[in-house]
């Protein structure tokens, strides 16, 4: 290691998100055959193989996901130790990770990403959808910003309390959950209750690395039970399989809104009370002062916010 090139930590790095010599050398602004040299030096620097070729492109090693979040704590320490104290947005070329909730998409970035783009035409923004280990990943800083839905119901095992001390937050919109269900579905002549709500078998998504949500919580709580017939993790696709059967489909609304231009659904609210939740950004304390860091920040909140209000 005394030989060791420092630089081949950003190629490495690169190369456990792309997965691809093709992708990282097109990120990184070199050929081919220069990521693949680099990746033999850094095969005989950590003396392991890193990453192994499949059908479907890079597959790291277990050394290799191990070394990941160490290579970019190195790395965010040396950015902050070189990034100026005064960001100038239009002559910026940083790179910015994102992880958000499938749903927050088409709710965020339409409003704020026009603006970013005239301000900082040079950035780069990486988006990510939002899973199971994006947590760790903000608490690691291996992510700049996340974007996701949490709850102000008590009774929520998501509450907005909960979230760990060493994250910031800013409440983007709040929203609440509807049913959706096919024109001509029969509960449409029935009495809209909990009890026909639950004579019929439902559709879930799930999304964001989360299983259940407040409804389940407060139905549990009563001691009632959905009956899920099927699971996935695609919005697009539940919608389509809600408008050719008899499943009921519980989505975020604002989301349902802009989704139901497409769909011949029915919207229906929730047959019990739920206190609205909702989509919060949120970031490590590490970033508080990062001039280009918070620049980005006050963007997304303030047109997003904006936008929100404006529908109001």
């Amino acid at each position: 290691m005394k030989q060791f090139d420092f630089n081949l930590l950003t190629v490495l790095e690169v190369l456990l998100e792309e997965q691809s010599v093709t992708s990282a050398a097109e990120r990184l602004y070199l050929s081919q055959s220069a990521v693949s040299k680099q990746l033999n030096k850094l095969r005989e620097s950590f003396d392991d193989q890193l990453f192994e070729r499949t059908a479907h492109g890079l597959r790291p090693t277990p050394k290799a996901k191990q070394l990941g979040p160490e290579i970019r704590q190195i790395l965010n320490q040396v950015e902050q130790l070189t990034r100026p104290s005064h960001f100038e947005p239009s002559n910026s070329r940083r790179r910015f990770r994102i992880e958000l909730v499938e749903t927050a998409y088409s709710l965020t970035y339409p409003y704020f990403m026009p603006q970013l783009l005239k301000q900082a035409p040079n950035i780069t923004v990486d988006s990510h959808t939002w899973n199971s280990e994006s947590m760790d990943r903000l608490l690691r800083c291996d992510n700049d910003l996340g974007i996701a839905c949490r709850e102000w119901d008590d009774r929520s095992q998501l509450h907005i309390k909960n979230l760990p001390a060493s994250l910031n937050y800013a409440e983007l919109t709040r929203d609440h959950s509807v049913c959706l269900v096919r024109e001509g579905h029969p509960l449409l002549d029935e009495e809209w209750n909990v009890e026909t709500f639950l004579k019929y078998r439902h559709l879930q998504v799930t999304f964001g690395g989360i299983a259940h949500w407040l409804l389940d919580d407060v139905l549990q709580i009563k001691h009632l039970k959905r009956d899920i017939a099927v699971n996935l993790t695609d919005f697009h696709c539940a919608m389509q399989l809600c408008e050719q059967s008899d499943l009921i489909l519980c989505s975020p609304a604002k989301y349902a809104k802009e989704m139901l231009r497409h769909f011949k659904l029915i919207t229906l609210p929730v047959p019990t009370e739920l206190v609205p939740g909702t989509y919060v950004l949120l970031w490590h304390k590490h970033f508080d002062l990062d001039p280009s860091h918070r620049w980005l920040r006050e963007i997304i909140i303030a047109s997003t916010q904006t936008a929100y209000r404006q529908q109001l």
